[in-house]
Formats: C-alpha cells, structure tokens, sequence
C-alpha cells in the first residue's frame, strides 16, 4: 500500500507488504533526508563507491518494489526495508541519524498497533486495494487469503523453517499439486513478471488456493513433521485436497478455475472465466 511518511516535514514514500509485513522505504526519499544533499543520485553513487560491501550487496539491500515515482505515477522504484534503511544510515554520516531511528521505530510502533487490534491492518488492506480499482467482493476474499497465508507460515516456523527460498519451494509444491503449474508457469500464464500471483487471481482461484493452505496448515499441525522434506509432503497433500475441490467445481460448473485474468481487468476477477479452450 502506498504511504507518505514524514520525518522533519519531509516527505517520504513507503509501502507495506502485507505478506512479508514490512515497510519499505524509498531509497532516494531516506538518503535525501539523511544528507540534505543537492543531487540524491550523487550522492548515492558517491556512497556506494566508499562502501564497498554495501556496493556488493545494493540490489539485496536496495531492491526495485513497485512504489510512486517522482511524477506521481507508480513504477518499480529503488526501496528499503526497515532492516536495509538501517544499514544505509551506517553509511550516511549525519546528525540526523539517531533521530530517525527513533521515527523508524514509531513507524514500526504504529504496525504493532495494528497487529494488537487486526481490525486496523485489515482496513489498511482493504483502503489499498480499493484505490488500486478492485471490487468490494475481491477484497473480501483478498484479506481472508492474506490471513490464511500468515497462519500457514506461522507453522512453518514452528517446524523450524525459516528461509524465504524454502518458503518459495513449499509454495511452488503447493500450488502445483492443486493448479497442475508451478508458480512460475502460473504467473506466465496470466503474463505476469514481479506482480503478485495472488493480487491477479479470481475470486475462485483465491478460494481453492485457499482450501489448499488452509488443509497444509492443518495437516501440519497435527502430524508436526520434523524435517523439510515431510512438510514438503504434507504441502503436496494439502495441494492435492484443494486440488479435488477443484475438479469438482470444473465437473459441476462446466468452466475451468486456473486462468489467464489478471489485475488489468478488474471485473475479471470477479467472474468466473469460462474454459479458455472455447
């Protein structure tokens, strides 16, 4: 979701993500406030020039995320996240350090107010997607999934699983067994490069994406597997439950559930599409 913050009367962008829960910040906005410089792309390149580790490991630290460009439109930009933002405040001599990190930690205070009250981050979901032009019904569904999501990867950490490349391999095992491709081929299919698959799903892809992990996350808890490769086996069955719920909804309706439709027609989503072989 898109924000401006402000540190000192200056403005600076930020977005949440919802399924890391996490700020990013905008690189250029940071460094600006930071510095007081007069060319932020100097300065910049100058910085990572005298850092050599922080160079080596830009594009880890500094990534492109969708965000508002400097025109007002929004484009991949260069963003932070809380923990990036730290680091390039090492490499920023500036009196203005200890200040904003106590802002960073009132930015952060703020989340924590809504991880206490749920009902604040939900609305914070819904106020984004709804300025991104969806409907009240996706969004419903949208938030329910982005619960769902959270719960299943709270109990993967519970089996001590803690990369987010194990999570990709786990998700990539899910989605495959229920939508017959993995992530990758899924979001070719709806012409998709760094945009969320879920964010371009209809509401029934949503719904058995759902049911398969909602059905891992159960299955998990109850038989605790103890190594990668069981819950790698557990996220497999889970898919393949969903993935039956699937096949029968295709049975009885007549239409296929994995589609093309993305987020550049909004109504899309709303409807289920009939089979793409007709």
């Amino acid at each position: 979701m898109a924000n401006i913050k402000v540190f000192e009367d200056k403005k600076i962008r930020t977005e949440w993500d919802a399924e890391k829960e996490d700020w990013w910040f905008s690189v250029h906005d940071v460094v600006q406030v930071l510095s007081d410089c007069k060319d932020v792309r100097d300065y910049i390149k100058k910085m990572r020039k005298r850092d050599e580790q922080l160079n080596l490991n830009w594009g880890t630290i500094c990534p492109l995320v969708e965000s508002v460009g400097n025109d007002g439109k929004r484009r991949k930009i260069l963003m932070a996240n809380t923990r990036g933002v730290l680091r390039l405040v090492q490499s920023i001599p500036s009196k203005k350090a200890e200040p904003f990190k106590l802002w960073l930690a009132q930015v952060g205070g703020d989340r924590l107010d809504e991880i206490a009250d749920p009902e604040k981050a939900m609305q914070r979901g819904a106020d984004f997607y709804r300025a991104k032009g969806y409907s009240p019904e996706w969004i419903t569904q949208r938030l329910l999934s982005i619960k769902i999501r959270k719960e299943l990867t709270d109990e993967w950490k519970e089996r001590g699983i803690e990369k987010e490349s194990d999570y990709a391999i786990l998700t990539n095992e899910l989605t495959k067994a229920w939508s017959g491709r993995d992530v990758k081929s899924y979001k070719a299919l709806k012409n998709l490069k760094k945009e969320s698959l879920r964010d371009n799903m209809t509401d029934i892809e949503l719904t058995i994406n759902q049911l398969a992990e909602l059905t891992t996350k159960t299955l998990s808890q109850q038989e605790k597997p103890e190594t990668f490769a069981k819950s790698k086996d557990v996220a497999r069955r889970g898919g393949k439950v969903a993935k039956n719920a699937k096949d029968e909804f295709e049975r009885a309706t007549g239409t296929k559930v994995v589609s093309s439709a993305n987020a550049t027609n909004k109504k899309l989503l709303n409807t289920t599409p009939k089979n793409e072989d007709d």
